[in-house]
């Protein structure tokens, strides 16, 4: 996670607690992280709903990984992936900029991730 850059270049900042592919809090992508976990999304109903409904639940808790379940507003770092389908579908959630790393940008174009930014940016 040493050095790992977020979407501006910057130092990639905390999305939350025990989220991306490392559960550390950072939407940072190791070698070993195939999906490609960059972006830090604020959860949203519609959302979580289209995940359910291409077979992620996000929702339904798992104590037995330590998985509390999402709901609306919590923050989760997404595969790259997803959030663009979800995008297509109009249902993308919110990201935070300066906690969704560089790589997103392999797949989503900036401008349109600056569109569902909460954070300011620039």
């Amino acid at each position: 996670m040493a050095n790992a850059k977020n979407v501006y270049g910057r130092p990639l900042q905390l999305c939350c607690g025990n989220t991306g592919f490392t559960r550390e809090g950072f939407c940072y992508v190791p070698e070993s992280d195939s999906g490609n976990h960059s972006v830090c999304a604020v959860m949203s109903d519609e959302f979580l709903q289209f995940s359910l409904r291409q077979g992620n639940d996000l929702i339904t808790p798992w104590p037995s990984m330590q998985f509390a379940g999402l709901l609306a507003g919590d923050r989760w770092c997404l595969c790259a992936e997803r959030w663009l389908q979800a995008y297509a579908a109009g249902v993308a959630p919110k990201v935070r900029l300066e906690a969704t790393h560089e790589k997103a940008l392999a797949v989503i174009p900036l401008a349109i991730l600056e569109a569902y930014a909460v954070d300011k940016h620039g």
